[in-house]
């Protein structure tokens, strides 16, 4: 189950036409430039077998990636890039400022990896519930998210809210291996482990702009 943000997942566009079927192309995820003249913004290319058609999407950072379907080539999803320069520059535009730079965001991720999943390894003690992975990622449009098998990933920007706030995150995740939905019951369960979890989702509704 995963805690989500309050937030859209960025732009994205996707293509109009399926690509026709090319048996034979290899999976691979190149970085460059969009065909010979250099951007002002990353492109990634990744190759997605399940993929039908060609999906264009600038994340919350400005960088742009390019899903290629099977059965596509990299000449055509650079083709697709080139053709929506403006809906890139458009989708951009719309990226709010930050005083966060590149190196700030760095640290505070550094921080993250190693305060973030002892503070989880000690709430899960204290509530006797095991948890068999840790991982922190810039995830874009949720907080946290617990696997079947007890695999637990944390937005690194937990690190930058108040202890008690991203301790409820913490506690949302860990409830979800007593039980893996939103029901009543789970809530119960909830409340028990962190009595103000009304207040920090309050928190969290209010603040979601800001650390994004």
């Amino acid at each position: 189950m995963q805690l989500p943000l309050p937030l859209d997942d960025g732009g994205r566009l996707e293509s109009a036409v399926a690509p026709a079927q090319r048996p034979g192309l290899t999976t691979s995820a190149p970085r460059g430039t969009v065909g010979e003249q250099p951007q002002p913004w990353s492109v990634t290319f990744i190759r997605r077998r399940h993929a039908r058609r060609y999906v264009l999407r600038v994340d919350g950072e400005g960088a742009v990636r390019v899903t290629i379907p099977r059965g596509g080539s990299k000449r055509e999803a650079v083709d697709f890039v080139e053709r929506h320069h403006s809906w890139i520059e458009r989708q951009q535009r719309r990226l709010p400022a930050t005083s966060v730079s590149a190196a700030d965001r760095a640290v505070f991720r550094k921080r993250a990896e190693a305060e973030l999943p002892a503070r989880l390894q000690a709430l899960a003690a204290q509530h006797d519930l095991q948890v068999t992975r840790i991982s922190i990622r810039n995830q874009r449009t949720r907080w946290g998210s617990c696997g079947r098998n007890g695999h637990i990933t944390l937005n690194w920007r937990l690190i930058l809210m108040p202890d008690w706030v991203a301790d409820y995150v913490l506690v949302h995740e860990l409830m979800h291996l007593r039980r893996l939905d939103h029901s009543p019951a789970y809530w119960n369960f909830v409340a028990g482990a962190c009595p103000r979890f009304r207040e920090a989702r309050q928190w969290l509704q209010r603040h979601a702009e800001q650390l994004r």
